[in-house]
């Protein structure tokens, strides 16, 4: 193996070991593995597809650290499990039917709405309650509601497609849903990442549309990643994670613009 070799394993690395941490604390990972991949000269749709697989486990790892958090929204985890299935699936084949060239125009307009609506999503949640008091829907103490399991659903296909900044999206729509505790929302977005990201892995392998040297580098060093990711976010105070996750999604909204538009 030569030295152009071992660097480009080195940089896809290292761009999986932060995309693994990132998805763990405030999402985005994607943003740094996808382009280590092309970087080292994979092939755009099967980039994403290996990415994808690549980050299948520290998702899973992600979500075993919240489980304790979990376990106080039972009902909610299971429909998001529900939902991430169905949009996992949907998405994935998505992918392997058509190219990334129309739909990663919408990325950027994606990730600024989600931004968006996590920064502001107190404001929101106050106007979809006035709105359901005027059409005299009654309001309910408990977050969750059906049309946020179908956002969800949406939100699932889009990951299960191409998932760049499908963790800003998760938060958005629970945050909007009446979940405030930043480390309770960070543990049901990861459970809904591990299905979507099992699912949307799963058709990928079965497809063959996996670069399997790269793959396997990846999920090695994206597993550490995400575990010592989502050790960090539990110890960190909410006003910080909620800022991180903000400025993660401000960035990748200005990054993206940038690569799509000029």
């Amino acid at each position: 193996m030569d030295a152009s070799t071992l660097a480009s394993f080195a940089l896809i690395a290292a761009g999986a070991f932060v995309a693994g941490g990132m998805n763990a604390i405030a999402g985005g990972g994607t943003f740094f593995s996808f382009p280590a991949l092309l970087a080292a000269g994979v092939p755009p749709v099967m980039a994403n597809a290996s990415n994808t697989v690549a980050l299948w486990p520290a998702s899973l790892t992600s979500a075993w650290a919240y489980r304790r958090e979990v376990m106080k929204h039972r009902k909610w985890a299971l429909i998001l499990i529900g939902v991430s299935f169905v949009g996992g699936i949907t998405g994935g084949l998505l992918l392997l039917a058509t190219s990334n060239a129309a739909f990663s125009k919408l990325i950027p307009w994606l990730l600024l709405v989600a931004t968006a609506l996590f920064a502001f999503s107190g404001q929101v949640q106050k106007t979809v309650a006035w709105f359901k008091a005027r059409c005299g829907m009654a309001a309910s103490n408990e977050p969750g509601s059906i049309g946020g399991a179908l956002f969800q659903l949406f939100v699932a296909i889009y990951g299960g497609f191409f998932g760049a900044g499908l963790g800003i999206l998760t938060l958005a729509a629970l945050a909007i849903q009446g979940f405030k505790d930043i480390q309770e929302l960070n543990a049901l977005k990861n459970v809904a990442s591990a299905v979507n990201y099992t699912v949307a892995a799963a058709t990928f392998i079965i497809a063959g549309a996996i670069s399997w040297p790269h793959t396997l580098v990846m999920l090695v060093t994206a597993m550490i990643g995400g575990y010592a990711g989502a050790s960090l976010a539990r110890k960190m105070s909410a006003m910080w994670l909620r800022r991180l996750v903000v400025a993660v999604g401000a960035s990748l909204t200005v990054i993206y613009f940038f690569k799509t538009y000029y």
